[in-house]
């Protein structure tokens, strides 16, 4: 961030009750209902300092869908581990063995729907 008086470097404190190192980003999503956020930026070149205040005035959370989460945490490791596989037979082989475990599954739930896209 840089000072609009002078281009300098500027420097931004967090607070009330926050440590030094805290982000505003930080001290938002630590905030309750009916807090105020302070924040701070100085410019120790030319002197130019400014403060804000936040008030959070209410507070809403939903949460992810964990599934949605794990799923896309294994397509990211299985991507990984393919990608680091150098040979083009083992690639087909685990092809196989996925479409193998898909019609297993299929034929388990009495769909007649192709898996296989052939």
């Amino acid at each position: 961030m840089e000072c609009p008086a002078c281009g300098g470097p500027v420097t931004m404190e967090v607070g009330p009750d926050q440590p030094l190192s805290a982000s505003v980003a930080d001290a938002l999503l630590a905030a309750a209902e009916d807090e105020s956020i302070f924040v701070a930026r100085d410019c120790w070149a030319c002197g130019w300092s400014e403060e804000r205040s936040v008030i959070i005035d209410s507070i809403e959370t939903t949460e992810g869908d964990s599934q949605a989460v794990e799923r896309a945490a294994l397509l990211d490791e299985i991507m990984s581990e393919a990608e680091a596989i150098d040979e083009l037979a083992t690639l087909e082989d685990a092809l196989t063995a996925v479409r193998r475990q898909r019609r297993l599954e299929t034929a388990g739930s009495d769909s007649p729907e192709d898996v296989d896209g052939e």
